[in-house]
This record gives C-alpha cells, sequence and structure tokens, in this order.
C-alpha cells in the first residue's frame, strides 16, 4: 500500500484537472483556476512524498506525465479558447464551416505542453534545472489571466479592455507554447543544500514572490500574472551573469 500513496496523490492532481476542466467549460473561470492551483499542490507532493518514502518509479513518472498533461495542457489550452471565444475583437466570428477558427489557436498550447513533458521524461538535463517553462508555471498564468479577466474585485478598465483583446490573447498563446519548448534554461526551485551562495537566485526570487503575493492578498492572480515573467527574466539574467 506504501508505493501505491505517491500515486494516489498523483491521481488527485488528475481528477483537480478534469474538474478544473468542467469548471471552465461551464464559465466558473474562479473555480477552475482554484482547482490548478489544487492540482498544482498535489503535483509538488507527490514527488516529495515518493522521496521520503523511498518509492519512486517508472509508474509514477509516467502516471506523473498524464496528470499535468490534464491539469497543465489540456486545462490551460480549454481556458485560453474560451477567453479567445468570448472576445469582442471582430476576427474572433471568422468562421470556417461554422467553427470559429481564431480561437483554435490555443490548442497549441496543449500540443506544446504535451510535447514538453515528453520531452522532459527523456532529458536528463533537466535533473536539477529545467530547459523551458514547466507546464505548471504556464498553466497558473493562463488561469490567473482568466481569473483577472472575469474579476470584479480589481477596478482596471484598461487591463481588463487589454487581456480581453483577441490579438493578445493570441500572441500570448504562441509565446508561452514556444517558452514551453525554447531551449532557456530556468533555475529550478530545488534545495540541494541551504547555503546562500548556492542558492541566491532562489532566495532573492522567493523572497519577491512573497512580498508580491502579501501585497497582492486580495488579488491573487495579480501576483501570479507577475510572478511568472519574473520567473524567467530572472533566469535569463542568471544564465548571462553565469556566462560572465
Amino acid at each position: 500500500m506504501k508505493k501505491h500513496i505517491p500515486n494516489i496523490i498523483t491521481l488527485l492532481n488528475l481528477i483537480s484537472g478534469v474538474s478544473g476542466i468542467i469548471s471552465a467549460m461551464n464559465g466558473h473561470w474562479e473555480l477552475a483556476f482554484w482547482l490548478m492551483i489544487a492540482g498544482a499542490g498535489f503535483d509538488f507532493f507527490d514527488g516529495m512524498v515518493a522521496r521520503l518514502l523511498k518509492v519512486s518509479g517508472p509508474l509514477g513518472a509516467e502516471l506523473d506525465s498524464l496528470s499535468d498533461m490534464v491539469t497543465f495542457g489540456v486545462l490551460p489550452s480549454i481556458i485560453m479558447y474560451n477567453l479567445l471565444l468570448n472576445s469582442h475583437t471582430p476576427i474572433v466570428n471568422y468562421e470556417v464551416m461554422e467553427v470559429r477558427v481564431f480561437p483554435m489557436i490555443a490548442f497549441i498550447i496543449a500540443a506544446l505542453s504535451g510535447f514538453r513533458l515528453a520531452k522532459f521524461n527523456i532529458d536528463d538535463r533537466q535533473t536539477s534545472s529545467f530547459i523551458g517553462l514547466p507546464t505548471p508555471a504556464n498553466a497558473l498564468f493562463i488561469g490567473a489571466l482568466s481569473f483577472a479577466t472575469y474579476s470584479t474585485t480589481c477596478n482596471c478598465p484598461e487591463f481588463h479592455q487589454l487581456i480581453s483583446n483577441a490579438y493578445v490573447l493570441g500572441g500570448l498563446s504562441i509565446v508561452l507554447s514556444y517558452l514551453l519548448v525554447a531551449e532557456l534554461p530556468l533555475f529550478a526551485l530545488k534545495f540541494k543544500n541551504l547555503t546562500w551562495n548556492d542558492n541566491k537566485i532562489r532566495y532573492f526570487f522567493l523572497s519577491i514572490s512573497v512580498l508580491l503575493l502579501v501585497v497582492f492578498y486580495q488579488w491573487m492572480y495579480m501576483a501570479i500574472l507577475i510572478i511568472i515573467p519574473l520567473y524567467v527574466l530572472m533566469s535569463i539574467a542568471n544564465n548571462l551573469l553565469s556566462k560572465k
């Protein structure tokens, strides 16, 4: 039974993803976002529990990728599709055989999320860092974007107008999909030790993230919309400094 505990946690991630998809398709954006957060939590703890119980294995790794594909691949793709479908930009209304074509650009996210997860499983360079944007980070950004689009707690009409523009959403779909598979080294939040010299970038990033979550405690989605781009930019800066 002990060896199945991490797998059960992984399956909770899968259930969160499926529930999030149903919520998003029914227009319950806030619930879909929180289910995505729950899935990210289960995704974090399944590996930790497997290591603590010393029951890591190939079955768990495959199950983890399949669950991540649902929660962090299909779910954000459907969220983006619905955001595009509900945009008032004229291009969204263009149809081919009674199917609106432009919103389907969102499915690139699902396709390249699957590619990224498959690549991760066979890439031995990604044991202590990442090559390309991790799927949970990409999914949380898109989930926070939908939350921001339909939120009534933030009176920011210019911001809402910007993020509901189909060209902006389509551009984000392409850029985020590219970042998933780009040969871009990104630091991982894995601590081999707690020394300052070996973890400066991690401590700095976590400190800023906590500060943003405190400042935007009423609008957590706004903090996430800042934290994910910050993660990418800090990784790029860290790569440039390391080369020098």
